[in-house]
Order: structure tokens, then sequence, then C-alpha cells
């Protein structure tokens, strides 16, 4: 099979390109290992709603969401991308196994599907794709260990607490929805972010959309782009406030970070008190940014109470106290078996620059901070796509006009 461009990856990103490339009338294929939007559909809980407002959440092309402040579910967040994918060249459940070069500097994408001939290959997979645990997991044994994606909802978890390892905005959500439904929860605290729902009357992505924030560069903020944190909100029950105050008084136990498993025990750093100040240290740093750029806004500021906590147990007997299950919600990291082309660094990432990587061709979309702090937004991100749709476009012509004047094209790079 030949087409001019594989993308590979049918989220938002993938469906995007997809978008321009067929406005353009560039023929490429869409290939996915599942359905369109597999990841929303079997990797993240059942009452999972988004963290941005919809009207953050409107692909390039698609009509406006009907409450464009409020929050798409999992479920309805699927259907939209099933609307917005209903012409793309989609081929559903198929498994990449190979990309490599061909000699003709063009690449063969091996699937279990099929072989591909293509001049280009976009990586278009996620900015969160593989569960990360840590390598202490395996020193547990007896509660049930799952990472957060395999977590659905409280009854499909056994019974007994649970102890939830991360408290960004995936521990956060899951500790309040567990102690809801009447569950044990041991939240162990790390590093992480606090913020505020909605500051002087507006949401937060509001102001941070006009602090100029969604579009810094990764050369503005380094260390940011390095590692990016996500905001600790939630869009559940409307868009509630999500902090550990909230979890305090839902009778969260919180303590601080996990350090190690001693037979049935948990053990826990010292360092609770010192993450929740660090979070409140640079959740002040954003609203004195909104207050100094926006003085004359006429809601008054209304900051909520530093979180004032107990004190933190230093471990949990998890047999004793009945714990009977851990999720790990540490995060995501990117790999790439299938990729046979020399693009990795040492930390097997793809080295690109605004989604162009060294190797003619061969592209990357939807990743965090790819050109900005939004490129991986649903509603952000075909800012990027038109960008590398524009570029395969003008590298198309490129070839053609050279196939059509092969002795003006040699006689230009004598020139040159």
């Amino acid at each position: 099979m030949r087409t001019e461009t594989v993308i590979i990856g049918a989220g938002q990103a993938g469906l995007s390109l997809s978008r321009y490339l067929a406005a353009a009338r560039r023929p490429h294929v869409v290939l996915d290992r599942g359905r369109i939007g597999e990841r929303w559909r079997s990797e993240r809980w059942d009452s999972l709603t988004l963290l941005t407002p919809n009207w953050l959440n409107r692909l390039d092309g698609a009509p406006p969401h009907d409450d464009e402040h409020g929050f798409l579910g999992r479920d309805a967040l699927v259907r939209y991308l099933e609307r917005y994918a209903a012409s793309a060249p989609v081929r559903e459940n198929v498994e990449v196994r190979k990309v490599e070069r061909t000699r003709d500097d063009g690449f063969r994408v091996v699937t279990d599907a099929g072989t591909w001939q293509t001049r280009n290959v976009v990586v278009a997979t996620g900015d969160s794709a593989d569960p990360r645990v840590p390598t202490l997991a395996v020193t547990l044994e007896g509660p049930r260990q799952i990472h957060s994606v395999g977590y659905r909802n409280p009854q499909s978890l056994p019974p007994g607490g649970v102890l939830i390892v991360g408290a960004g905005p995936t521990g956060q959500q899951l500790a309040a929805e567990l102690r809801r439904a009447g569950r044990r929860v041991v939240l162990a605290v790390g590093a992480h972010g606090r913020m505020v729902r909605r500051y002087r009357g507006r949401d937060i992505w509001c102001w941070l959309d006009a602090l100029g924030d969604l579009d810094q560069r990764r050369e503005d903020r380094p260390d940011e782009a390095a590692r990016p944190r996500s905001l600790t909100v939630t869009g559940a029950n409307g868009g509630e406030q999500l902090d550990l105050a909230l979890l305090d008084g839902l009778g969260v136990t919180l303590t601080g970070r996990l350090e190690r498993f001693d037979g049935g025990m948990a053990r826990f750093a010292g360092d609770l008190g010192a993450n929740v100040a660090d979070a409140e240290r640079r959740m002040s740093r954003v609203l004195d940014r909104i207050d100094e750029r926006f003085p004359d806004w006429p809601n008054e500021p209304d900051r909520p109470e530093r979180i004032s906590l107990s004190e933190a147990p230093s471990a949990v007997d998890l047999v004793h106290e009945d714990v009977a299950n851990v999720i790990w919600a540490t995060g995501y990291r990117r790999s790439y078996p299938w990729l046979d082309v020399d693009v990795l660094d040492a930390n097997g990432e793809i080295e690109q620059r605004d989604g162009i990587t060294g190797v003619p061709g061969l592209y990357v979309l939807g990743r965090n901070f790819q050109s900005r702090r939004s490129s991986h937004f649903i509603g952000r991100v075909g800012r990027d796509a038109a960008f590398i749709a524009a570029l395969l476009v003008r590298e198309r012509a490129r070839v053609a006009d050279a196939a059509r004047n092969p002795v003006r094209d040699v006689v230009a790079g004598a020139d040159a």
C-alpha cells in the first residue's frame, strides 16, 4: 500500500492533521492501535471530566460545544472525536510494528494489517502514552496494584481501603471519588500543584490565556518544558474546587511522599508540609500576576485560605488497616519500540523542534510544549497540525516542481 503521509494515532492530534491534509487534498492514512480516541475509551476512568472548559476543547473546523463554559465527560469526548473523524481515512485496530527508512528516503510502516510505503510519517501517539510505575512497586506483596489507567470506578476495586500514590490531578480526583464512595483512602503526596478553579469571577484557564501562559514557547520556560506539570483542577461536579483541603475535609488520610514498603508497612517521608507550602507559593505567584496585570478587574481578589493539615502519619500498616488496593497515579512516559529510525535521545524521547525531527519526512504532533505550552490541548493542537500540514504540502510541491523541471533544479543546486 502506498500513500503520501502515514499518521500514527487517531486522537485529537492525528485527526486535526488529517483534517488539514484532507482540505489540501493530500493523500494520507491515519492508523490507530485501537478505535478512534482509544486512550480516552479504555485508559481513563468512567466519571472522568476534562480539566479544561469547553471553549478550550474545540477542534479546528468543528462546531462549538453547547456549553462553552461546561466540561466534557469522557464518553462525550469520544463521541465528539468520532463525529470529527467521520470522513477521515482512519484505519482502526491496526498495530504498528515497525517504522524504518527506505533507500529512496521514504519510510516503510509495517503493521499487523499490511505494510505502507510513504514519503512522510507523523507520530501523533499522544503526550501521555505508557504508564509509569516506580520500581519500588515490586517490593510490595499482598494488595492489588494497578496504575490509574486500569481504574474504572469504585466498584471495580476489591473491597478494602486504597492507597493512592501521586497527588496530581488524577490522584486527587480518584481520592475524592473513592472517599465519597465510602472507601478508606490514603493519599501519598509528593511535589504537586494547587490552583483555584475560579478566581475573581473567571475560570482559571481564562486567566492563564489572558496572561499569555498558554502561548509560552519552550525557550520562554525551559524549566517547565523539561518537567511539565498538569494543573491540579477538575471538571467534576461542574468544576468544583479540588485541593488537599477538600480531601482532608472528606476524610482522606494525607501523608508525605511514599519512600518504601517494609513488609506490610508503607513508609512515607516527612515532607508533606514542605510540599504543601511549595504548592501554595506557586499558586500565589500565578494569582499575584493576575492581580498585577488586571488591577481594575471589578471582582475583588478571593484567594482560598492556606491549607492547614494535621500531622501526617509516617507509616501505614496496609495489612492491619485493610488497605487492599494500591493505585499508582504516577504519570506516564512515552516509548517508541516500533520506531527504527535514529531520532531518539538518551531518554528515549524523539528529538524534535516544533514537531520537526532531524530526519526529513518524520514529524511529531501533540506533545506537551511541542511548540507552546498548550500544544497538546484539544483546542490548541490544531495550530501545530496546521503548521505540519503546511510543511508537508510545501515539500510535496517542491518535489513535484523538481520532477517537472529537472534541469532547472540541477542548475539551481549548482548556483547554491
